[in-house]
């Protein structure tokens, strides 16, 4: 069970931190990607890092401003978002998968709730 916590309201500019609890060991086994939702859209890929952090990859539209990392001692995984921008406002969800850090989000198993993500203009 993945429980994502952080989120909230920002102005433009600013930054936040969501991090993703595990209740279960096997979090430090698996792929751990972050993925948002808008109203109206589909989901889309925010972010992935391998088990051991030694890979990681990013949405171009995140790139520069994002950085995912995990604490697997923790079963913590989590994102450092700087430099929000409006378009970034949504439900922010983080995963499991079995795949690369390149995987689609068909190779993620576990998902959060989310944790909603506003930036004001």
């Amino acid at each position: 069970r993945l429980v994502e916590s952080g989120g909230g309201l920002v102005q433009a500019g600013g930054s936040l931190r969501l991090a993703c609890a595990a209740s279960e060991d096997t979090f430090s086994k698996y792929t751990m990607g972050w993925f948002r939702q808008a109203p109206g859209k589909e989901r889309e890929f925010v972010a992935a890092i391998s088990v051991s952090s030694d890979e990681t990859n990013y949405a171009d539209s995140v790139k520069g401003r994002f950085t995912i990392s995990r604490d697997n001692t923790k079963n913590t995984g989590y994102l450092q978002m700087n430099s929000l921008k409006f378009e970034d406002t949504a439900v922010y969800l983080c995963a499991s998968g079995i795949g690369s850090v390149v995987a689609g989000w068909q190779s993620y198993f576990s998902w959060g709730q989310g944790t909603q993500v506003t930036v004001s203009s």
